[in-house]
């Protein structure tokens, strides 16, 4: 039985659009391996190699797409009261204030602050409320300031 995979709404619209595009790429990705195959030898082709080594990527992320799309459950919007998948959480932790997402593992992404249930402060944060403290293995501490 295959997995489940959690991914908010605009998630899924991401990946819809990536897909497109990498799917949109492929004529021209033929088209550098039929001219790379007119230069005869491929053995020793380098662009011939290079333009294979493009499609196997493209390929494979298309195949990882569609696997995940098919699998999708979609994230509804969190939780005002405790955090959930999909809550918006702000954070405070050594008077530093931060602000995250809790999305599924594909759709995780720290520098947009778009953190995994399955990452350490998702775990950690995933069903307290607001003025509850979570705790890291590591001992640092984190306070839950607001849900959004």
């Amino acid at each position: 039985m295959a997995k489940t995979v959690s991914i908010t709404a605009e998630g899924r619209k991401d990946l819809e659009k990536e897909l497109k595009q990498l799917i949109a790429r492929r004529p021209e990705i033929a088209e550098k391996i039929a001219l790379a195959r007119s230069y005869g030898d491929l053995s020793e082709n380098e662009d011939y190699s290079a333009a294979r080594g493009e499609q196997k990527v493209v390929e494979g992320r298309i195949l990882e797409i569609q696997d995940i799309l098919l699998h999708a459950k979609i994230i509804k919007s969190g939780s005002k009261q405790k955090v959930t998948m999909g809550s918006i959480v702000s954070l405070e932790s050594a008077g530093k204030a931060s602000q995250y997402t809790l999305v599924g593992a594909v759709e995780a992404n720290p520098l947009e602050g778009k953190i995994s249930d399955e990452s350490p402060i998702g775990k950690a944060i995933l069903g307290k409320k607001v003025g509850e403290e979570a705790v890291l293995p590591n001992g640092k501490v984190f306070k839950v300031t607001a849900i959004n």
